[in-house]
């Protein structure tokens, strides 16, 4: 298989900048096995849903991840560079992505202003280097480093947002779903932005229930497949968690036919296919870097909810290999046709296996 089987042209003006309000006044499209597509708004996923149904949901939440930093040379000058941290090493140190990396070396030291704004107290030793990314030893700072994520970090936004406009102070509310409990990622499990404390609610007084998972989205997310053959490809490693509480939960239902287990966004998917390994589900307190595309079978649940996804991505052939490649292609086209949003602040999938 190639990139190109999985390519369509998506004009700009669909490609979603800001999420609508309220959340639930999306759009979704229902996607079945059988002919045709039902269109649909989000609020209304209920008449899809029935009592037993076990929605699976992904509480990672956004960090804030995106600081500047300042490289001073030897005649005290500052050069500003921007640092989006993405992972979390030991005793300190921390993996990041820096823009523009040419004006960074190994051992340069990036110092970080204070929340006053004037005072460089915060630094830290570049001491890895490669393709973009870097690697910081905060040392002694590492707490007031965390601190200052805290209070001047912001949300990294998906490229294609942020090419097209700056990032503003409601993305640190808009880009977090309902569900967000587990700090680590630095994306939004997006197919969660669409729930309510209202729909929720009258969710569960239908029978349908909700359980915790975590997988923590990391760079990968971001950066394009690189091998046009799409067996060649590899995806980046991101930590995964799953309960023996919640396993137990996954397994009951799994041998319930009246139930069915409905993952709500591939990030929950990717999560659950690591754990089942074809009769039952087991616990994960890992990383994991599964590629799911057509030819391995998903059987872990039987239906998913998820965002419209970019074209050549793993997550467009993630469900692709859940729902036929020409049957994703033909419901995009459809998308596309009635004027659905795109990508992460997006429109809705409802895909039934």
């Amino acid at each position: 298989m190639n990139l190109s089987d999985f390519d369509f042209d998506l004009p700009d003006s669909l490609i979603a900048l800001n999420p609508v309000k309220p959340r639930d006044s999306s759009k979704l499209l229902k996607v079945s096995s059988g002919d045709g597509f039902e269109d649909s708004t989000f609020h209304n996923i209920s008449k899809y849903l029935t009592e037993g149904d076990l929605l699976v949901v992904n509480d990672a939440k956004v960090m804030p991840s995106n600081i500047d930093g300042y490289k001073m040379n030897l005649n005290k000058n500052l050069t500003k560079i921007s640092f989006t941290f993405f992972e979390n090493l030991e005793n300190g140190q921390w993996k990041a992505l820096a823009k523009p990396a040419k004006k960074i070396n190994i051992n340069d030291l990036i110092f970080f202003k204070d929340i006053n704004g004037d005072i460089y107290n915060t630094f830290a030793q570049i001491i890895g280097k490669k393709d973009g990314e870097v690697i910081f030893d905060f040392a002694n700072d590492h707490s007031k480093f965390l601190q200052m994520l805290v209070n001047d970090g912001r949300v990294m936004l998906p490229p294609y947002i942020t090419s097209k406009r700056k990032i503003k102070s409601s993305d640190n509310e808009d880009y977090q779903t309902i569900f967000s409990k587990r700090d680590g990622s630095i994306a939004a499990p997006t197919a969660g932005l669409h729930f309510t404390a209202e729909l929720i609610k009258d969710l569960e007084k239908k029978g349908v229930r909700f359980e915790r998972i975590t997988l923590n989205i990391g760079l990968g997310t971001f950066l394009p497949l690189r091998n046009e053959t799409v067996e060649e490809n590899s995806l980046h490693g991101e930590y995964c968690m799953i309960s023996h509480d919640t396993v137990k939960i996954l397994n009951d239902a799994k041998r319930n036919k009246n139930e069915r287990i409905v993952s709500v966004g591939t990030t929950a998917l990717r999560s659950l296919e690591t754990s089942f390994d074809g009769e039952e589900f087991s616990s994960v307190n890992s990383k994991t870097n599964k590629f799911i595309y057509p030819g391995i079978k998903v059987n872990s649940i039987d239906a998913l909810i998820t965002n419209f996804h970019l074209p050549r991505s793993s997550l467009f052939i993630l469900i692709c290999a859940l729902m036929g490649t020409q049957k994703m292609l033909d419901a995009y086209k459809y998308a596309i046709k009635n004027k659905y949003r795109f990508y992460s602040y997006g429109d809705a999938c409802f895909l039934e296996k």
